[in-house]
């Protein structure tokens, strides 16, 4: 009746043997821990690209450093073919050098005393995540003054998850232009879309090449300017010098050309970075008052949290940074942070701030404040603001 297979059997026998048969289905429990080893992936791939912006945004978990705004920043400068960093399309200005036996006037050389901590030193969190953010020039820089609070309020600034800066002073616009954008934006750290990148060097606003320069990267950069009464600035200034140089002579008598007549020495940096009208002339060529905000120093010590709702507004930010952040530290006469960015421990700042004043004779303290009061008075009105220091 048919062909006979091996065994006996006829095809017929065994029709469905000759088919090929389909592979068994895995069992029930492999196919559930499959997909749930792919949900697992795919959640843990989400949970990381959201970290990349929640735990830097997270008050007391600041962990990514510092950073600055993607979007609405100049493109990168492409290096030169020999890998240095592009020069810029215009020649840097030459700064003025000091006559001898002076202080440069200027200020150039005036600096703020770093801060002995790093906050922007990249984590092994934020080098995970350098891929996520962009580094970019500055939108806002604090320009000034020397001993005028400048420290105190860039720390403050960065407890605010959308603000990222630099924690040393890059001094570029007055010491190292000639090394070109590229060079700057490589010191500004990494940051998301909708951060703010911030930089201070507080003798930007004492040198004149700072402004024009400024105003060529960017003619929208938000200028912040701390002032403070510019007699105990200049107390304070003298006080920090004294304090790495304790040979200089004394207060007084850097203060007067010539004691007897009462002529104050302008040539003093001390001096002469209190008078501040003089110095916002030169940026207001560049920069219209809008753009430019003035926090008083004072202020920033007596309420820190309303100065701070003040900026927050200027740069455009949610104010975020209330009174809750802060609290009086009466041994220093500071305001201190509750939790500063990437602690959640109190942080006050340095033993560099804070020091006490030596004794100055009543009749030079006189003398500063007649001759401030003018400079005082116009900067006042320059301003729209009255600082209240005469």
């Amino acid at each position: 009746m048919g062909q006979r297979l091996s065994g006996g059997r006829s095809c017929l026998d065994v029709p469905g043997r000759l088919l090929p048969q389909p592979p068994p289905s895995p069992p029930p429990v492999r196919r559930k821990l499959a997909l749930l080893f792919a949900m697992l992936c795919v959640w843990l791939y989400m949970f990381l690209y959201s970290c990349a912006g929640s735990c830097a945004a997270a008050p007391g978990l600041l962990l990514l450093g510092s950073g600055s705004r993607a979007a609405h920043a100049p493109p990168a400068l492409a290096a030169g073919p020999d890998g240095t960093a592009p020069r810029l399309p215009f020649p840097a200005a030459p700064a003025t050098p000091p006559a001898a036996g002076q202080e440069p006037a200027e200020g150039a050389a005036s600096q703020e005393e770093p801060s002995p901590e790093s906050p922007d030193s990249p984590s092994s969190i934020s080098s995970f995540f350098s891929g996520s953010g962009s580094k970019q020039l500055p939108q806002a820089i604090i320009i000034g003054v020397k001993k005028g609070g400048t420290r105190a309020l860039l720390e403050f600034l960065r407890v605010h998850p959308d603000v990222r800066a630099v924690g040393a002073e890059p001094h570029f616009f007055d010491r190292s232009y000639d090394k070109g954008l590229a060079w700057y934006r490589d010191l500004m750290p990494r940051t998301l879309d909708g951060q703010i990148t911030m930089e201070k060097t507080p003798s930007y606003f004492v040198t004149r090449e700072a402004p024009a320069r400024i105003s060529a990267m960017s003619k929208d950069t938000k200028l912040i300017v701390v002032v403070r009464d510019p007699v105990t600035r200049a107390i304070s200034d003298y006080t920090q010098t004294l304090s790495k140089r304790p040979d200089i002579p004394t207060f007084e008598s850097l203060t007067f050309k010539n004691r007897s007549t009462g002529l104050i020495d302008t040539s003093w940096s001390a001096i002469q970075i209190g008078i501040y009208a003089k110095h916002l002339e030169h940026w207001l060529r560049h920069f219209p008052l809008g753009q430019m905000l003035f926090v008083s120093g004072e202020r920033l010590i007596s309420d820190p949290a309303g100065e701070l709702g003040r900026v927050q507004d200027f740069l455009g930010l949610k104010r975020i940074i209330t009174d809750k952040h802060f609290y009086f530290n009466k041994t220093k006469g500071f305001p201190c942070l509750k939790k500063a960015e990437g602690s959640s421990k109190p942080h006050c700042l340095g033993k560099t701030k804070g020091r006490t004043h030596p004794d100055i004779d009543r009749d030079v303290v006189r003398r500063l404040r007649d001759f401030y009061r003018p400079f005082n008075l116009k900067f006042y009105q320059m301003t729209g603001q009255d600082f209240g220091w005469d």
